[in-house]
């Protein structure tokens, strides 16, 4: 039968499979990277960690929505990008800790933690990528899977500047742009989000409860 719900419990088990698999890396990621970037004395890395915090709770967030309603998933997303958009200004703060009292990176544990995360955001990548037109709550996923690969590769070229230059101010420049890679996924998200609830109470208005008190609600 085509109403069976068969089709949609595929797709709930799917990305229910999807997300559970991004939660774990990402957490994993965020606690190596966030220790060898304390190590490293690298804003970088922390921020990148970060990210990785974030994203997993994303990806938290995506698993709770998962069989719920869109107006459901819509607030899931829209808690997500919140919570981006807060470690981003957490990011910001920590920058400016750093550049005020100083630092010492090391180049060498900079580059090559940013490799890794690198591969295993990569791998992210290719797992999300077919529900990126998906719901709500997985294009969330994939936009902060794509900043993550960006992210990266600006990690390991501040090393690399690190190195080069024997400055502390590349690692501190690159920690600045991810905190504003996060702020603007975050922006993205809540901005995707907020369209699909307003999207949402347009049709429930459409569907002739305009005229009661109740048009909108829950």
């Amino acid at each position: 039968m085509s109403d069976c719900g068969c089709e949609i419990e595929i797709r709930d088990k799917d990305q229910s499979r999807v997300l559970w698999q991004l939660l774990a890396i990402n957490g994993l990621m965020f606690v190596i990277e966030l220790g060898v970037g304390w190590l490293a004395q690298s804003t970088g890395l922390i921020a990148d960690s970060l990210d990785m915090l974030a994203d997993a709770t994303v990806y938290g967030i995506g698993l709770y929505a998962v069989g719920k309603s869109l107006r459901h998933k819509a607030r899931a997303a829209l808690f997500s990008g919140f919570a981006q958009g807060l470690l981003g200004l957490l990011i910001l703060a920590d920058i400016l800790r750093r550049a005020l009292y100083g630092s010492e990176p090391v180049s060498i544990l900079i580059m090559g933690m940013g490799a890794v995360a690198l591969i295993a955001n990569v791998w992210c990548l290719l797992l999300i990528q077919k529900h990126r037109e998906g719901e709500v709550h997985m294009r969330a996923s994939w936009v902060f899977s794509k900043n993550d690969v960006i992210a990266n590769s600006g990690v390991i070229l501040g090393g690399l500047l690190v190195w080069l230059l024997d400055s502390r101010w590349p690692d501190l420049v690159i920690g600045a742009v991810i905190a504003l890679i996060v702020l603007r996924g975050a922006a993205h998200i809540t901005t995707d989000a907020r369209r699909e609830l307003a999207a949402g109470e347009a049709d429930s208005c459409s569907g002739g409860c305009c005229g009661g008190s109740s048009c909108g609600g829950d």
